[in-house]
């Protein structure tokens, strides 16, 4: 029974879908050569999948206290060093009410701890792997050596351990962790495998903003899943988008209410889903922009919305006086999709995500909005001369006409260049493109100007289709002309499927490689595979 709400349909200025024309010619010929038949039963690509509204609950629905991730206590070393430890393990999460889930966690059952740094900090992270299969571990977001990024010429066999040690190199954001491995990152981050990692900065911690983690600092990591009548997951409900749920987990609960205790509240937004874009929006009280995934605003900004597509994060502030209670809903919005494929993506389904229910009488720091300062650097104009400007189609589960090649180099980049890339959609599917060891500028969508939530560092971008999409791209200081960073598109089936490339950052006295010859490529790339066990 879907939950009613009084959200108003995105404006012009809040859709690209809703501003210009659904799609270009070129996207409705592709839809046509893809078999795409209006109703309610479409196929794309040789899927049939069925619209499935989310399962939103009732008004009068018993609702779960939000569980906060616990933050992780590091290991301090004589040198300064920060050491966390991560064991990637199986367990039994107890999050729908049929019965026991199997789940797979970081040093639990489901989901990990928030691991915390800040900018000049050394961390070292040594992961284990007590899993039945060969996983590894991404730090999505951050910048930091190619041997050390956790893709999948890291993995990490079962019984084994893997050590990354790095310096943070970037100012404060809010990045995350999970799965990397060749053909089974979807099944991976589907059965629990993810979390967050938060950067700090001095200028963030003294600008006002909350910082009390899991009181007026909250992590929320939504994902959705469909389960079987047992409780367990149904890992293979699959449509042509990937694995799309039909119930919301929030923290690894369903319909779950958070206790504001402060007048301000800081929500860390993750879209941990495979498949599924949010269009957020708060019932109830003001929202106001601070971050998007790598890095903060300048200013507050206030919004009425903000989508994220896979992959993508948001940090927004809420205000709410003493008794107040406000819903974090997801919306109808637009893809720029046709009808029908935005209906079978859930781009039309409206559901309550998480109720914020402020307590009689507040305590603590009385932190407001006007009462912030300058937050973060003044971000940087459009490139007028890029060192360098690289053309990505996307096309069905490739990239400039390829799909992953374990061994291949497909760019090179030099450290310190100045690039812009021009990402096209020429697929009637949605798409997004993660780059990593990198943030960037969004420049332009389709020659417009970026929405206001896609005007901070991003590391994520939607690309709609037929409406090309320029960024602006920072590379992290690290030159390694042997092992490679990936970029991809982040709906995890399609990452799985090969809609991924590899590049490899050099300096000016290192020689272009023309292949890729990692542990991982002589070893057959262990545990990988376009059918992982689920």
């Amino acid at each position: 029974m879907g939950h009613p709400v009084n959200a108003d349909e995105p404006t012009s200025e809040e859709s690209h879908g809703a501003a210009r024309p659904g799609i270009t010619r070129r996207g409705v010929l592709a839809v046509a050569a893809g078999g795409l038949v209006a109703g309610t039963v479409i196929t794309l690509s040789g899927w049939t999948p069925q619209p499935k509204p989310i399962l939103a609950p009732s008004g009068g629905v018993r609702r779960t206290p939000l569980p906060i991730p616990p933050l992780a206590e590091p290991e301090i070393a004589h040198d300064g060093t920060r050491i966390f430890s991560l064991t990637a393990q199986t367990g039994q999460s107890r999050i729908h009410p049929a019965g026991p889930t199997p789940s797979w966690g970081y040093n639990g059952a489901f989901a990990g701890p928030s691991l915390r740094a800040a900018e000049g900090d050394r961390v070292r992270i040594v992961v284990r792997n007590e899993l039945p299969e060969t996983t590894t571990v991404h730090w999505h977001g951050l910048k930091l050596p190619a041997q050390y990024d956790g893709g999948p010429h890291q993995p990490i066999a079962p019984g084994e351990e893997w050590i990354a040690e790095w310096e943070i190199e970037q100012p404060a954001a809010t990045c995350w962790y999970h799965p990397h491995t060749h053909g089974t990152t979807e099944a991976q981050v589907t059965r629990g495998l993810m979390g967050l990692f938060i950067l700090q900065d001095e200028l963030s911690e003294w600008s006002g903003l909350p910082i009390d983690y899991g009181v007026d600092d909250v992590p929320v990591l939504v994902t959705d899943r469909s389960f079987n009548a047992d409780g367990t997951f149904a890992a293979r409900e699959r449509t042509a988008f990937g694995l799309l749920g039909d119930t919301v987990i929030v923290n690894g609960a369903l319909s779950p209410t958070f206790e504001v205790t402060r007048a301000l509240t800081r929500l860390r937004l993750l879209n941990g889903s495979s498949a599924r874009t949010y269009h957020f929006v708060v019932q109830g009280a003001p929202m106001t922009l601070v971050g998007t995934e790598a890095g903060l605003l300048p200013d507050p900004t206030p919004i009425n919305s903000v989508t994220l597509t896979p992959g993508e994060r948001a940090e927004v502030l809420v205000e709410l006086e003493p008794g107040q209670t406000a819903m974090l809903q997801s919306v109808p919005h637009s893809l720029g999709l046709l009808q029908s494929t935005s209906r079978a993506a859930g781009a039309e389904d409206r559901f309550d995500v998480l109720e914020l229910r402020a307590a009689s009488s507040f305590a603590g720091p009385d932190l407001t909005i006007a009462g912030l300062g300058m937050i973060a650097q003044v971000l940087p104009p459009p490139l007028e001369a890029p060192d360098v400007t690289r053309s990505m189609v996307l096309t069905n589960n490739q990239i400039n006409g390829a799909t992953m090649e374990m061994s291949r180099v497909d760019q090179v980049v030099t450290v310190g260049a100045r690039e812009r890339w021009v990402i096209d959609n020429q697929h009637h599917l949605p798409h997004n493109l993660h780059i990593h060891n990198a943030r960037f500028l969004v420049v332009s969508v389709d020659g417009e100007p970026p929405r206001d939530y896609e005007r901070g560092w991003k590391d994520t971008v939607y690309a709609p289709p037929g409406r090309p999409v320029i960024i602006d791209v920072e590379f992290g200081r690290s030159a390694d002309p042997e092992w490679p960073y990936m970029f991809h598109c982040h709906w995890l089936m399609h990452h799985d499927m090969g809609m991924m490339g590899q590049f490899v950052v050099i300096d000016d006295t290192q020689e272009p490689p023309t292949a890729i010859s990692t542990p991982a490529v002589h070893a057959g790339n262990p545990g990988g595979g376009m059918n992982g066990s689920h």
